[in-house]
């Protein structure tokens, strides 16, 4: 075996010193983009420009490799050539270990500063006074629906979306032995515990639930106590060194939480984006409808739409909308011109790349 390994290992060898040099090749010419950039005090995160590469390789990738795994190799090469211009500094809600940072690193690459934040208010705090360039903040979940935290934000914020994500959510129980004898209560986010509620009821319904700030909250206690047992991602159990007792015990096994990409970019568009707006009409028959009629008369598909209380305590509501394109589209600018005039309340939270 050895000997049909060896010539095998030495062509493997050769590409790599091919690839490793073919690397370097790229992070020089990065760092002549980054100059360029410099005499124009332009950002060094294009998340445009970053999608339309992602876009391109895995359209151009013939195999074996598959196009997400390309995309991902990709996005860690854009990372490192990104940190020789300077290294982006991102907040999310922390502590580390969370869905949150995992969010992160999928969508800037490992070569970024994180900034752990103990709220959604102080990612947006942190991002709006600059000590990060951007936060990513979770805003939707496929079981527990909007984070109303997070939308009431978007509202009342100067800052942009300038991109978003969406990750798999796989909720591990987790305690410090791999056992469940002795354990007196399982603590997690509330929202992970309403995620995995009726495996709880299922498999242990006489024990306590607590909810704690976070998940990696919830690994700490668990790494620490071990009558408690904490639901979390692997990546906490991991870094607390705990033992998984149970796997993926979500309700729905396509659990997703969505992300949005703050802070104080405009991107061009990237030939695949979506536009995210806050809307208000007056309390009236048929407002609503008057009020989006200019999406189906210029052809603009909407992608999502969504109420929330505006707290006026006269029931009326913000309506949260996406729709496909972007700002700088002549359909979509011709939709929203119009939109506008209709509305009682008009804000784009932002146009951004759909993420590949």
């Amino acid at each position: 075996m050895d000997k049909k390994l060896k010539p095998l290992r030495e062509q493997i060898d050769a590409i790599d010193v091919q690839i490793l040099d073919l690397l370097n090749q790229r992070a020089r010419i990065a760092q002549q983009v980054g100059h360029v950039k410099a005499e124009t005090n332009a950002p060094v995160f294009r998340p445009e420009r970053e999608s339309q590469v992602l876009r391109s390789v895995a359209q151009r990738n013939a195999g074996p490799l598959v196009s997400g795994d390309v995309q991902t190799i990709f996005r860690e090469i854009m990372s490192a050539c990104r940190a020789l211009e300077r290294r982006v500094v991102v907040a999310f809600l922390g502590p580390t270990g969370t869905f949150s940072e995992q969010a992160v690193y999928k969508q800037f690459g490992h070569a970024v500063e994180c900034e752990p934040c103990v709220s959604i208010d102080e990612v947006f705090r942190a991002t709006e006074a600059g000590t990060a360039d951007f936060g990513v903040v979770p805003i939707e979940n496929s079981t527990e629906g909007s984070i109303n935290r997070t939308l009431d934000l978007l509202l009342q914020t100067s800052l942009s979306i300038s991109g978003e994500l969406s990750i798999p959510i796989r909720h591990s129980l987790m305690t410090k032995n791999g056992s469940m004898d002795g354990v007196t209560r399982i603590c997690s986010h509330y929202q992970s515990l309403a995620q995995c509620q009726a495996w709880l009821n299922q498999h242990y319904p006489n024990i306590e639930r607590q909810a704690v700030a976070s998940n990696s909250e919830a690994a700490r206690m668990a790494s620490e106590d071990p009558e408690v047992g904490a639901i979390a991602g692997e990546i906490a159990g991991e870094k607390y060194s705990l033992q998984v007792v149970h796997a993926s015990i979500q309700d729905d096994p396509h659990n997703r939480t969505r992300f949005a990409v703050i802070g104080r970019l405009q991107t061009t568009p990237s030939g695949k984006d979506q536009t995210s707006l806050v809307l208000s009409v007056p309390n009236k028959a048929g407002a609503v409808y008057n009020m989006l009629a200019p999406l189906s008369k210029h052809g603009v598909s909407m992608t999502r739409f969504e109420s929330r209380p505006a707290r006026t305590g006269t029931w009326e509501y913000y309506f949260y909308v996406d729709v496909e394109g972007h700002l700088l589209d002549t359909k979509v600018a011709k939709a929203l011109e119009e939109l506008q005039q209709n509305a009682a309340f008009f804000k784009v939270l932002g146009s951004y790349p759909v993420n590949s």
